[in-house]
């Protein structure tokens, strides 16, 4: 792989993505919407490529990825817009890919596999979602699987890291770090997944520098499911954090649903802070080898150390 475009390059994982790739030595084109934003990332990347476009708009996308080995698709939008837009937008990438004759290469959270009895799920485990945005996320992988391009779907578990703002730990993390009152979104006392952004995108340019690892489904776990109460140790403990930190219920999102049109979306999925998911990655292991796992400990450090920086 020597070029790359990241859609979704000014979010939590593109970001990601885009640093593990310069780091290899890839060209990147790195793409989307925030103009401004992509500036303030990549300005100073002499391998960055900075592409501002609309992921909807076919011409765009078909525009970036001239020339490009792999398209990452690491494209967000917020609960509400799932429904118009997901599959417009993977459309739109799929007929790029094959205009362009390149691969893509998804970044899938845990959705698609509804509720599981498994202690680990496995990429062979069958997927039965029952919430409108599962269903969403696996008719993109329906429509990857269907096209005539090389395709690499890998699943994560929530996201935190670096820019990573739009996830479950961030709203816990973005009043930590300025010494207020906080919120820790579910049940502080269920062990979940929250992989480190950089493990993520290092395990997923892994798979996709590789010729055999197409057209197959990858799961990529975290160091290891952490309940909120450790979370909130780690930040006693060894960030000195005092201030008080409260656990948010389905009871409560629902409430805020009532005014807020995200957060009424978010009820469905809380589900996944009750029965959470867990993500086996012995199919990367006995490939690749193991993933890099940062501990929770420094990833969170790191986080907020990134945070800082930008207030």
């Amino acid at each position: 792989m020597k070029k790359a475009l990241v859609l979704g390059a000014t979010g939590g994982i593109g970001y990601a993505l885009v640093r593990e790739l310069v780091e290899r030595g890839v060209e990147v084109v790195a793409f989307s919407r925030g103009k401004e934003k992509l500036y303030a990332l990549y300005q100073n990347e002499s391998k960055v490529y900075i592409f501002s476009g609309d992921a909807l708009v076919e011409k765009d996308v078909l525009e970036a990825a001239d020339g490009v080995d792999v398209i990452f698709h690491a494209v967000s939008f917020p609960y509400q817009e799932w429904k118009d837009k997901h599959p417009l937008c993977i459309e739109i990438i799929v007929r790029a890919a094959e205009i362009q004759r390149t691969k893509i290469a998804l970044v899938d959270n845990i959705y698609a596999y509804g509720k599981q009895s498994k202690i680990e799920v496995t990429e062979d485990t069958k997927k039965e979602p029952h919430t409108k945005k599962g269903k969403i996320r696996l008719a993109m992988e329906n429509k990857l699987k269907r096209s005539n391009v090389p395709w690499l779907i890998v699943h994560m578990p929530d996201l935190y890291g670096p820019n990573a703002e739009n996830t479950l730990l961030h709203e816990t993390l973005k009043n930590v770090v300025l010494n207020k009152s906080a919120n820790f979104v579910g049940n502080i006392r269920v062990a979940r997944e929250f992989i480190f952004t950089l493990d993520g995108a290092k395990a997923m340019v892994k798979l996709a520098s590789l010729e055999d690892t197409y057209n197959q489904n990858w799961n990529i776990p975290s160091a290891h499911p952490i309940t909120g109460q450790e979370i909130i140790e780690i930040l006693r403990n060894e960030l000195g954090y005092k201030k008080s930190i409260s656990s948010v219920s389905k009871t409560m999102i629902r409430f805020i649903g009532i005014f807020q049109p995200f957060m009424r979306e978010m009820v469905e999925m809380m589900y996944l802070t009750e029965d959470p998911v867990i993500l086996s990655g012995k199919k990367y292991e006995a490939k690749i080898g193991p993933v890099q796992q940062t501990p929770y400990k420094e990833g969170i450090k790191n986080t907020l150390n990134w945070m800082k920086e930008k207030i």
